[in-house]
């Protein structure tokens, strides 16, 4: 394990994080992993070690039960489970490589736990316009806007308060990534300390359009319903530059 750096990418199911993986995973000094079996070749879902978000209701569900919150407190952090983890993943890394990359929406909850692990790690960590997550998450989870625009904000606010905790990491916006993907496949080379080389993938900058039209289209059928939403959850959400109110509304990256 010593011999390596390994690279957690979290956040939300439906925040782009398959995307960033595919691209990261692209550079020759880095292992994901691939064609596994398992949805997303999530990391979670290799392994016997902690409980994978499903276990507590899966996409748009697990945040809101405290459970699925690890840091380094869990009985689970012990050298031996460690070793175990690493044991259970390396079956899937080309261990040749210097730098393993494992990507589960969950981790965004995690990183304390996974850092207390594996220190040295790396935490990339992605963030997308709640209105988006929640209508693409809402298929799967069943649930309802409410609940899911909650469990986007209990996730992101438990990320922020582990932050300052965290040695190493780095969080961006799908918005930012999809407009100057290169630009930011740079930035997060840089962090890794690799050398930037582009990525090979096709990106949909407007992809967020769509969910944004469902959004107005719905706000006008029930625009009382609609406006107690925004006001119960707009300030909150406004924390991390974003509007309920204003889509166009998101807090602009760097320069690149």
């Amino acid at each position: 394990m010593q011999q390596h750096g390994i690279i957690f990418l979290g956040g939300l199911h439906r925040s782009g994080t398959s995307l960033l993986f595919r691209l990261l995973r692209d550079h020759p000094r880095v292992s994901g992993f691939r064609d596994t079996g398992v949805p997303e070749d999530e990391g979670q879902l290799l392994q016997t070690v902690y409980p994978p978000g499903r276990e507590f209701g899966g996409p748009g569900r697990f945040g809101l039960d405290a459970r699925a919150f690890l840091d380094e407190t869990s009985p689970l952090v012990t050298p031996d489970n460690a070793e175990r983890l690493f044991a259970q993943w390396s079956v899937h890394w080309d261990l040749d490589r210097p730098w393993l990359l494992e990507k589960s929406p969950p981790n965004l909850v995690r990183t304390r736990f996974l850092q207390a692990l594996f220190p040295g790690s790396r935490f990339i960590m992605l963030l997308r316009h709640p209105v988006a997550v929640t209508l693409a998450t809402r298929k799967w989870s069943g649930t309802a806007a409410t609940e899911l625009i909650e469990h986007w904000l209990r996730c992101h606010e438990r990320f922020e308060a582990d932050r300052g905790r965290l040695e190493h990491v780095m969080d961006l916006r799908y918005e930012h990534l999809v407009t100057s993907p290169d630009a930011w496949m740079s930035r997060i080379h840089a962090f890794l300390g690799l050398e930037h080389v582009a990525a090979d993938e096709s990106v949909d900058s407007g992809i967020n359009d769509r969910y944004f039209e469902r959004w107005r289209a719905a706000r006008a059928r029930r625009p009382r319903d609609f406006n107690a939403l925004i006001e119960r959850f707009e300030s909150r959400v406004r924390r991390f530059g974003y509007s309920l109110d204003d889509l166009s509304l998101f807090a602009p990256g760097p320069t690149a």
